[in-house]
């Protein structure tokens, strides 16, 4: 990557910073009223979160009651738009504006520190004619 590259990636790693518009994500093979003329190829955001000590006592007292454990659904969720964001800001620095095909993926790095990993294809889109 280039150092234009890193930087967007690294501002996508704020949440604050969340692009506004960008790539078009889909999860499907191809973009229904578009036509791809360009394929850029892969690209893929991650991030790496551990669980907190504080929450996991939280939890631990949910489990006992039943019902959802906010403070992991919260974090797994920043994790996944977070994990987005990275891979939209690389598709955006290579000159893509959709991506095709996109998956996430979850593995346990270490006890209690999960990777959320996105990825897709980064391809240049245009209207279709009819």
């Amino acid at each position: 990557m280039t150092t234009d590259t890193n930087a967007l990636v690294q501002a996508a790693a704020d949440l604050s910073n969340r692009p506004d518009d960008g790539p078009l994500v889909l999860t499907t093979d191809d973009a229904p009223g578009f036509k791809v003329v360009r394929v850029i190829g892969l690209v893929r955001g991650n991030t790496i979160r551990a669980r907190h000590v504080g929450k996991d006592i939280i939890a631990a007292f949910r489990t006992l009651v039943g019902g959802e454990i906010v403070e992991y659904t919260k974090l797994m969720a920043e994790s996944r738009e977070q994990s987005l964001d990275r891979m939209r800001a690389e598709a955006f620095a290579r000159g893509a504006n959709g991506i095709l095909g996109a998956r996430m993926t979850t593995s346990t790095v270490m006890g209690g520190a999960a990777e959320i990993l996105a990825y897709g294809t980064a391809v240049v889109l245009e209207p279709a004619e009819h």
